[in-house]
């Protein structure tokens, strides 16, 4: 049943251009992926009747997976199928998709293809206004690959659902929303999208309320970015993820992996305790993929503190060098400061100047000049095969004397005192927790991507000030900034808590 749907739908994306499927985010899903999804829920013996969801459902690979499951349970008689698809160049492969499922199938088949916008139809009944649907259809079971596409922070979805947008949202997240929203009680949803989500404060109103409303089961990784949609050329980190909606939060999560979307026959299986995979106020995602990684959150969460607890924050570097060019200046000058990149920070220290390009400029605009005292400088970007994502210099204003005021260039983040200015062994202090090998190990399983998140890193558990003031005066002490002695400082630590 399923190779003939995903046969015809590899015929659409070969005579449809990208340019024209990228409008409504459209990438199909592979049959090995749509059966995995399928099997991931579980299914009653005492059902007989099924309410079904697909919302977005494109050429409908994923309801008719389900459908393909379904097969295989004789205590499954009737199956009601609600698709939603607006894009009128997909619809009538979705609907002959639909037929051809329900000619072959042996259960008796309700089809609704719905051809409304999927959230402005419902966001009514979802924000519980005046108009809305007092008693909305709910599904038992909801499959999905929803269109990822960001839209603008005014576009109609997101004006309908402000609830759980902020900022520029992506549809795909809005979507998943509505879908949680669709369940019934104890009613499973599976999705799959990107893990952009797990964390950053864009997405904390969706967290919030994604799982608190829902609570997730199983989740699923590729370790290949490209090997996910078959016949697109999508670097995207994607998951798999199974949410059942109740109340009541389970013991463990199950979390397996895959080299691509392919082998699913060669999966690793990981179960992870449910407070070490959802974590904090921010209601955090850890992906963690091996035992390793899960002693790694162990040891942190029992740490207490976050930076803004402790009087210090981190910040994004102020000035954004290209827009910017009439003030930069490559030689110092009467009146220019120093503006200072990632390229400064080496091997644990800042290293100024470099004999590089605008490296100073002018105090012209007020709002990009800082005040020369003490900071932690951590590189903001850096390449996927680095071995660190986390990268930073110790920066003390005693070392430039000549000046008052200085500048960081955007591509740095830097930690700053805003109760106080940070003494040296404080800054000693936070070098050790982001040179140590345990820092650059949390943040990698927090957040998949190669850019440093000042929201994350202000979010995340550390020592008490105190504690950290001690590792720093070990640090200062040995005059061994590398990455074996800050392991060993914190190791130390650790191990007297």
């Amino acid at each position: 049943m399923l190779e003939k749907i995903v046969d015809l739908t590899n015929q659409y994306i070969d005579s449809m251009p990208k340019k024209e499927r990228k409008k409504y985010g459209q990438f199909f899903t592979s049959i090995e992926t749509a059966r995995f999804m399928a099997g991931l829920y579980h299914i009653s013996e005492n059902m007989d009747t099924v309410k079904v969801l697909d919302a977005g459902a494109g050429s409908g690979i994923l309801a008719c997976a389900f459908i393909e499951r379904l097969e295989t349970l004789a205590f499954i008689k009737n199956i009601e199928l609600t698709c939603y698809e607006n894009d009128s160049n997909v619809l009538t492969l979705l609907q002959n998709n639909i037929a051809f499922c329900k000619e072959h199938s042996s259960k008796n088949i309700i089809v609704n293809i719905s051809t409304d916008n999927y959230i402005l139809s419902q966001y009514l009944d979802f924000n519980c206004m005046i108009g809305g649907n007092k008693n909305p259809v709910k599904y038992d079971f909801v499959i999905g690959n929803p269109p990822y596409m960001k839209i603008s922070k005014d576009a109609p979805e997101a004006a309908a659902m402000p609830a759980v947008c902020y900022g520029a949202p992506n549809m795909y997240f809005i979507f998943a929303s509505m879908s949680l929203f669709n369940l019934k009680e104890e009613g499973e949803m599976v999705y799959i999208i990107p893990r952009s989500w797990t964390s950053g404060a864009y997405f904390k109103r969706f967290r919030e309320y994604f799982l608190t409303k829902g609570k997730i089961e199983h989740i699923h990784l590729f370790i290949s970015r490209n090997k996910v949609f078959d016949k697109e050329n999508v670097l995207q980190e994607t998951i798999i993820v199974k949410v059942k909606k109740t109340c009541i939060i389970p013991k463990e999560v199950t979390i397996t992996s895959s080299k691509s979307n392919c082998d699913f026959d060669d999966l690793t299986f990981l179960t992870v305790p449910y407070s070490l995979v959802v974590f904090g106020t921010d209601y955090y995602v850890y992906l963690v993929t091996n035992q390793e990684e899960v002693k790694v959150l162990e040891k942190l969460y029992k740490f207490d503190k976050t930076l803004p607890d402790i009087g210090v924050k981190m910040k994004t570097g102020l000035t954004v060098d290209f827009r910017n060019q009439d003030i930069l200046r490559d030689e110092a000058e009467e009146g220019a400061i120093p503006l200072f990149y990632s390229q400064h920070i080496k091997q644990g220290r800042i290293e100024f100047p470099i004999q590089k390009e605008h490296e100073y400029m002018t105090m012209d605009r007020k709002g990009l000049i800082q005040d020369n005292k003490n900071y932690l400088f951590v590189k903001r970007f850096t390449a996927k095969e680095e071995p660190r994502r986390l990268q930073c210099g110790v920066y003390l204003a005693k070392d430039f004397p000549q000046y008052k005021k200085i500048s960081t260039q955007n591509k740095i983040n830097f930690v700053d005192g805003f109760l106080t200015e940070m003494t040296e062994c404080l800054v000693y202090g936070l070098y050790v927790l982001f040179n140590s090998t345990l820092y650059d190990k949390y943040y990698r399983i927090l957040n998949g991507s190669t850019q440093v998140n000042s929201t994350e890193i202000n979010a995340m558990p550390i020592p008490d000030l105190e504690s950290i003031q001690e590792m720093g005066k070990k640090l200062m002490k040995s005059q061994d900034y590398s990455e074996n002695n800050c392991n060993m400082i914190l190791e130390g630590y650790c191990e007297q808590n």
